[in-house]
């Protein structure tokens, strides 16, 4: 059976992504199951198999899915070619919509974050280099655990939020122009409850302790995340006023899928940001 030049490529990348780095599996962060969940979600965590006197920077990537799909192992390319980098990669699932609304995945991902500060150190990550990222419904659920109060993260203790192509990020603006249904579950994901829907809006929890943002965001992507993170960046700009959107000529998927790639110049980028904002 012959083997493409392309094939060839990516099975030697994937070699050396696989060689260079080491994955942890299904590791609990819940103290206790969700009440209306069968099953408890966990989280992986890759490392670089080359062990360094210095703690490393720790990353937790949450992914999307439109808030009622994804799974964690989809992202192993992505933690894989993090932890190649010396970076710590934290990458957990959550209970998804109609199981439970968006506020119980966002203390899901609370919790992980405390997993992380309370563990993190046993596998050579600094605590006080930790950064949360996501794509999509997982931009916004990064961003809610740690803006918003409720969930109980002190903003200081997190580093920086990378976002890319973020959904969600002023649901309220959207769901009064777009009520929900239960097309797509975001009937269940966001309630009828207008309130609900500025408490689950990250913008309105901008302040003067949230942390230093990274924005990617797709030139072909959706025209509710372009609206939604233009006036999520102009209300971040009175207090960081030299945050700039990186936009990409991507579509929506295409932003997440250049992570699978060990050459792309996004990890550059984010690392740069990481240790220009390491405390």
């Amino acid at each position: 059976m012959r083997l493409s030049f392309v094939t060839i490529v990516l099975l030697n990348a994937f070699l050396l992504v696989n060689c260079a780095s080491k994955k942890n599996t299904n590791i609990s962060y819940q103290p206790t199951a969700v009440e209306s969940s069968s099953v408890m979600p966990k989280l992986n965590v890759f490392v670089p198999r080359k062990v360094t006197t210095t703690p490393s920077l720790v990353l937790i990537f949450v992914h999307g899915g439109n808030w009622n799909s994804g799974r964690k192992g989809t992202y192993d390319l992505l933690g894989r070619n993090f932890a190649r980098k010396g970076v710590i990669t934290v990458i957990p699932d959550y209970t998804l919509s109609p199981e439970v609304n968006y506020d119980a995945m966002a203390k899901q991902i609370a919790e992980v974050i405390n997993w992380t500060k309370n563990n993190i150190s046993q596998y050579n990550g600094n605590l006080n280099q930790i950064f949360v990222a996501g794509h999509s419904a997982g931009g916004h659920l990064g961003a809610l655990a740690v803006m918003n109060p409720k969930y109980g993260i002190n903003p200081k203790s997190v580093s920086g939020i990378i976002l890319n192509d973020a959904a969600g990020l002023d649901m309220k603006h959207y769901l009064e122009a777009n009520p929900p249904t239960t097309q797509d579950d975001y009937l269940s994901t966001w309630t009828s409850s207008p309130n609900e829907w500025k408490t689950a809006s990250p913008i309105y929890f901008i302040d003067k302790n949230t942390p230093p943002f990274l924005i990617y965001l797709g030139d072909k992507t959706y025209s509710s995340i372009k609206i939604a993170n233009q006036r999520f960046v102009a209300a971040l700009k009175p207090f960081q006023p030299d945050v700039t959107p990186i936009h990409l000529n991507k579509k929506h998927v295409p932003m997440v899928l250049q992570y699978f790639y060990p050459w792309s110049d996004r990890f550059d980028e984010i690392i740069a940001f990481m240790k220009e904002n390491a405390k």
